[in-house]
């Protein structure tokens, strides 16, 4: 049979299968060129490390190389399937600009050192500050791509080692407001349904979700079932044409900032026509009565004129729904980066919560994940909240926690929330936080308005130390680097968006003088001399499956409970979701079956927030709410975003993941084929903008916010009228080695705002105003691209770091950042 062009043919080729079937068997496997089967030395088992699908494969070994992948064909998640991601990504691992010893800065530069100088220097710096300043000297900002054992490892020294509150993960970016939303509606984190709904529903509904691009094989199950006999019905709201919308019987494209808006039409329409399970109401959830009140003044005619969707398309989607037999939604970042992330988020749970479509085959929510590993930093405790979904205003949960780690209850920090990312690039800014360790993630690429995290991390001040693969954009401003080994280089576990633990092995050595995370963290611990109320070392594991035994104690008994699950029961088979434990032997496929919650005031991981301002919900007030640990239904009333288009700047500019590349690039941008699949940035714009501002297909087009601009080629396309769309992978590095030339000016987060959601604080990627200009034709030669929002990273030596405070102000009630003109 011949091979299928996986770039042309993303989703590969179809195995229809109907309602109630078992998804069918389909192996993917891409090998280096010349490579057969029967040549390979060995195969390792692991899962895909550049999405959040959890798609399970093995490595294909030879001569100590990694020369390919296969889908391992008995997993529940993928049946075998591999995007192209999984089939073409592991080709970064032996990239030749690996980073293979650690790096100092010397007069300016970053120079090679031994791990023993290199660590010398943080562990200094570190007992320096705690004995200056304290804790709150220090803080951590780690990755969505580690392993279980590592997040687990980083929480314990940071909380209860070092006592720091500053400790967040790069989720806060993608998956901040999934965790909300869950703990809003059900007291606690973790994915209500799985992806085995698909088999079953009969609707399926994608809120501001690319699956199609995002997690490319659960697009597939879809594609699957929609070619099979009894297809679901698909929903979708997206400004956007993507696959998903094409594919969709009802497309909704809300004005961007307007979600909740059109939700609450939704519900609205659901409620009047009286398409609510009142038994299931009554007997399992509180709030409704508000919820009702709420959207009552929502009317599809009032939702069309916000939203800018007709009236008939929102009695549409809501009849599908409100007809559906078994639903299942699902949510990502078209939601969670957007105005009122989490509030909109919450209206999707309050749709299946009011149908009665919670805990039954086809019947569930996915707030989706935006990274391999996003789960663990949420379970483990390297975002910020206690390790175990423990909540960290319950007294009893603290001296728990405490209890399991053997230091004191007041050494673990839980005087005020954890401090969220955007809230510690404000302390780096002002001067409180001096030494942040990255890890695995890229801000100088990946965060809001750039310019001003560019000033932020060249502070004089502060000392940033950088554990990574690559010497990333943010790396290069580092005053030590840690060459840390990636994934087919260590072994641990890592759990995916519905909940599936994987176990992924080592197949080869890393490069060079490269560490596993893990190792490099228990390394610091005991440096810095982290000890336990007792006098005896802190952390009391020796490599990784000691580490998950301690992990497994930790979870045991709270809702993501691991402790049924070994090394040896993942090896070999499918994935495991938790909770596994004696109840669940084998795992639980769903939650909250028969309306039973983890929402009980002495067992749940939050009491919430209020959707609107953020403000902590009391653990009285929760405890008078909720006594008996129901759902809660919150309403929620609809806010305009801050920035709105204006006459100089007409647009709204919304960014956003695409097929071929995840996150920054760093990864695949050094597999070939995804790199030439998806080059350069590109800005998407409507074909009637297109004919107003004259700009045809291949153009080259500046794209302006008052933070700075943009150049990319045009792609004319199904986007709403309005709306700008650029990727957010691109920074300031090129694939031959080098940098792009002065000012290139690709990363579209020059142009985004600094604001977050008030409740999950997650940043705000998608409401931008923005204006257009054509300044080059598409057939013709392109000007020297440049960026008058700043130099790029590349050209801020070391030496110019300054010790300054930016001129950005941050406006503390609402977190957004005011610069340039003023709106």
């Amino acid at each position: 049979m011949a091979r299928i062009d996986r770039i042309a043919e993303p989703w590969g080729t179809r195995t229809p299968y109907g309602s109630g079937s078992e998804w069918p068997v389909r192996v993917d496997s891409h090998l280096a060129q010349g490579m057969v089967p029967e040549e390979v030395d060995k195969w390792v088992q692991t899962a895909s490390v550049l999405h959040s699908n959890g798609d399970a494969m093995d490595i294909a070994v030879k001569d100590n190389r990694i020369v390919g992948v296969r889908g391992r064909s008995g997993d529940r998640v993928n049946h075998g399937r591999l995007g192209p991601k999984d089939l073409y990504g592991w080709q970064a691992n032996a990239s030749p600009d690996r980073l293979t010893r650690p790096l100092i800065r010397e007069s300016g530069k970053l120079v090679e050192t031994d791990w023993d100088t290199a660590m010398g220097r943080v562990v200094a710096r570190s007992k320096g500050l705690l004995a200056e300043q304290g804790p709150s000297a220090i803080g951590f900002y780690t990755t969505g791509q580690l392993f279980a054992e590592e997040y687990y490892t980083l929480g314990v020294l940071a909380h209860g080692g070092l006592g720091t509150n500053h400790v967040d993960g790069n989720t806060r970016l993608c998956t901040a407001t999934a965790a909300e939303a869950l703990k809003e509606s059900f007291g606690c984190d973790g994915q209500p349904g799985s992806y085995t709904d698909v088999d079953h529903a009969d609707v399926i509904a994608l809120y501001g979700h690319n699956m199609a691009e995002t997690q490319t094989v659960l697009w597939t199950r879809v594609l699957d079932r929609l070619a099979g006999p009894n297809p679901p019905k698909i929903i979708c709201v997206d400004p956007r044409l993507t696959p998903v919308a094409r594919a969709a019987g009802v497309h909704l494209a809300p004005r961007p900032g307007t979600n909740v808006a059109l939700m609450n039409g939704i519900l609205h329409e659901i409620i009047a026509n009286g398409w609510v399970d009142m038994g299931y109401i009554e007997a399992h959830t509180v709030g409704y009565e508000q919820l009702q009140n709420e959207v009552k003044k929502y009317p599809p005619a009032l939702v069309a004129e916000i939203c800018g969707v007709p009236a008939e398309k929102i009695r549409e989607a809501a009849s599908v729904i409100g007809h559906a037999e078994r639903l299942l939604s699902t949510v990502l970042q078209g939601f969670y980066q957007s105005n009122q992330a989490t509030a909109a988020a919450v209206q999707v749970n309050n749709v299946n919560i009011i149908r009665g479509m919670l805990g039954k085959p086809g019947c569930g929510v996915l707030q989706m994940n935006g990274q391999p590993t996003a789960q663990n930093t949420r379970e483990c405790g390297a975002d910020g909240d206690l390790a175990g979904f423990r909540n960290w205003s319950n007294d009893a949960h603290v001296k728990d926690l405490a209890k399991v780690w053997n230091v004191d209850p007041m050494a673990i920090p839980h005087y005020s929330p954890p401090t969220h990312l955007m809230q510690m690039m404000r302390y780096v800014e002002e001067g409180s936080i001096r030494m942040l360790w990255v890890n695995g993630t890229n801000p100088a690429v990946s965060l809001p308005e750039l310019a001003r995290i560019r000033s932020i991390l060249q502070q004089e001040r502060l000392f940033l130390v950088v554990q990574d693969i690559f010497l990333s954009e943010t790396a290069q401003l580092a005053d030590v680097v840690l060459p840390a080994a990636t994934w087919g280089e260590k072994t641990g576990t890592f759990t995916n968006a519905d909940r599936t633990v994987h176990l992924s092995e080592k197949a080869v050595e890393p490069p060079g003088d490269a560490r596993p995370d893990l190792e490099i963290f228990m390394d610091y611990a005991r440096r810095m001399e982290l000890k336990d109320k007792d006098g005896g070392p802190l952390i009391k594991w020796q490599d990784a499956e000691s580490a998950f035994e301690a992990w497994k104690e930790c979870s045991r008994g709270r809702p993501c409970d691991y402790s049924g699950i070994s090394y040896d029961k993942l090896r070999g088979g499918s994935g495991v979701q938790w909770p596994c434990n004696e109840e669940n032997p084998d795992g639980a496929e769903r939650l909250y079956a028969d309306g039973n919650f983890w929402a009980q005031p002495e067992y749940c991981e939050s009491y919430g927030r209020d959707l609107i301002t953020g403000a902590p919900v009391e653990a009285h007030e929760y405890k008078a709410l909720n006594p008996e640990g129901k759902a809660v239904i919150k309403a929620a009333e609809y806010v305009p975003p801050h920035e709105l288009p204006s006459q100089k700047f007409p647009f709204q500019l919304i960014t956003g993941r695409t097929l071929f590349h995840f996150h920054t690039r760093t990864k695949t941008a050094r597999a070939p084929e995804l790199q030439a699949a998806a080059p350069d940035v590109w800005v998407e714009i409507s074909a009637a903008d297109a004919g107003a501002y004259g700009i045809a297909e291949g153009d080259l087009a500046e794209v302006g916010t008052p933070r700075g601009s943009v150049r990319a080629r045009v792609r004319v396309s199904g986007i709403r009228e309005g709306v700008l769309f650029l990727p957010f992978h691109y920074g300031y590095w090129d694939t031959d080695g080098g940098h792009e030339p002065d000012g290139a000016g690709r990363a579209a987060n020059e142009l985004t705002i600094t604001d977050w959601d008030a409740a999950s604080k997650q940043p705000i990627f998608k409401t931008a105003a923005a204006r257009l200009a054509r300044i080059g034709a598409g057939n013709g030669p392109s000007p020297a691209p440049t960026n008058t929002a700043s130099a790029p990273v590349a050209e801020f030596p070391a030496e110019a770091r300054t010790s300054g405070i930016p001129s950005a102000r941050v406006d503390e009630a609402t977190g957004t950042t005011r610069t340039g003109e003023a709106l």
